[in-house]
């Protein structure tokens, strides 16, 4: 397909951000209103050179653009289903020693969670990343295979007590930060082992 200018292209992520967000096409108002104009003209414009070029098709509702083949893909990715074991609690208000037990299996959608093979679930207890948007109760995934890199949250564990914290790398130190003022950083005195990078959250409400 043809390339876009820098307008066309901000039009077609909106369009795609839209669709995803709220299972249709924005309407010619709302586009209007993120670009803060008030003509449709330079709207049906950019509209006409997106179709033109194959990035969208009209549709004959009052929203008018079908949804984008990136965005059918994406819903149909959501709705296949993986299972991920819940191995236990790992606190994210100070290490405790560690329990992985199985205690059950959930399903959750392939699309939504960045959940790789041989992921796992941990319930968080706590408070010390709420900054980080993890929540007592949540349930983190977990990709044990993934390499840590400075600013991930990760799974550790540290001189043998684990715990959720954010992973620093400082020059040739490291280590695990709370995303919480209430609480301080840990610097592991022996060992700190990486048990997996969290890369996706489970709530509950």
């Amino acid at each position: 397909m043809e390339s876009l200018t820098e307008k066309q292209q901000k039009l077609l992520t909106f369009i795609e951000q839209y669709q995803w967000e709220n299972g249709a096409s924005p309407t010619l108002r709302e586009m209007r209103e993120y670009f803060g104009v008030s003509s449709d003209n330079s709207i049906l414009k950019h509209l006409k050179a997106l179709e033109e070029k194959g990035y969208i098709e009209k549709a004959d509702t009052p929203r008018g653009i079908k949804q984008l083949t990136s965005i059918k893909q994406q819903f149909e990715a959501a709705a296949e289903l993986i299972k991920i074991p819940l191995l236990g609690t790992i606190p994210a208000g100070g290490p405790v020693m560690a329990e992985e037990n199985i205690l059950g299996v959930f399903e959750v959608g392939k699309g939504f969670m960045k959940a790789t093979k041989g992921s796992f679930l941990l319930r968080v207890t706590g408070n010390s990343m709420i900054n980080a948007g993890i929540h007592e109760g949540d349930m983190v995934i977990v990709a044990p295979d993934q390499v840590p890199r400075s600013g991930d949250v990760v799974v550790a564990l540290v001189d043998g007590e684990n715990t959720v914290k954010r992973y620093v790398e400082e020059g040739k130190n490291v280590y695990l930060k709370a995303e919480n003022p209430e609480y301080e950083n840990i610097y592991p005195e022996q060992t700190l082992e990486i048990q997996g990078v969290v890369t996706g959250l489970v709530r509950n409400y």
